[in-house]
């Protein structure tokens, strides 16, 4: 890949290498994939990289067959193809099987702009549970009693585990994180840059999202 090449990929048309760009879509694949709560998307990245993918299939079909470049640039293509497309996935696996609160918590974002989704995640996700709580009316409700037909969709929730413990390595220097350990009782301790930790993932979740934190 052309490292010097630069993109556009915010309003503010700030321009970016494709290496860079590259390296945070990587980064944001590896948080989306250990994380365990939907992330705020990257949609700006994932399109900037499709352009590039596009630009490099390009130069592909300018170069002979026989030139060693040729294949190089072939398997960046398919390795970029690969981080993009399983990012992509992780994000639906996990719209599906936490559809209900994901859904009403972006709802609550839309409100304030802030949204984690892009608009066809959202749709999507509208659509699964449209289509999830018609398949429960069909085939359970339908062949119940009056009384017991009432579809309470929350009661089906199921909720990401945010206790669960992460690996991570700080980003930077930060101060005063707040820990609660099992006696309910709050510990504060410090990360150095570059010191890796196993913490649970609530209090370090905001870090995340902030990018001052990278999940390993």
């Amino acid at each position: 890949m052309e490292s010097t090449e630069e993109l556009q990929f915010s309003d503010d048309e700030e321009e970016v290498t494709a290496e860079t760009v590259l390296k945070t879509l990587q980064s944001a694949w590896q948080n989306e994939r250990l994380s365990p709560e939907i992330l705020p998307h990257q949609n700006d990245m994932v399109e900037c990289m499709l352009g590039q993918i596009q630009h490099m299939e390009r130069n592909i079909n300018k170069l002979s067959k026989t030139d060693l470049r040729t294949s190089i640039h072939k398997m960046e293509i398919s390795r970029i193809k690969f981080i993009i497309c399983n990012y992509l996935k992780t994000r639906l696996n996990k719209i599906e099987k936490y559809c209900i609160p994901i859904l009403n918590q972006e709802r609550q974002r839309i409100e304030t702009d802030t949204n984690y989704l892009t608009p066809s995640e959202y749709k999507y996700a509208q659509e699964y549970v449209l289509n999830m709580e018609n398949h429960m009316k069909n085939v359970v409700l339908n062949k119940m009693p009056g009384n017991m037909q009432v579809f309470e969709m929350n009661k089906m929730a199921e909720h990401p585990n945010l206790q669960t413990h992460v690996f991570l390595k700080a980003n930077e220097t930060i101060n005063g994180v707040v820990l609660e350990d099992l006696t309910g009782e709050d510990e504060e301790i410090d990360l150095e840059e570059g010191s890796q930790h196993i913490l649970q993932y609530k209090p370090i979740a905001d870090l995340l999202k902030n990018g001052k934190v990278t999940l390993l």
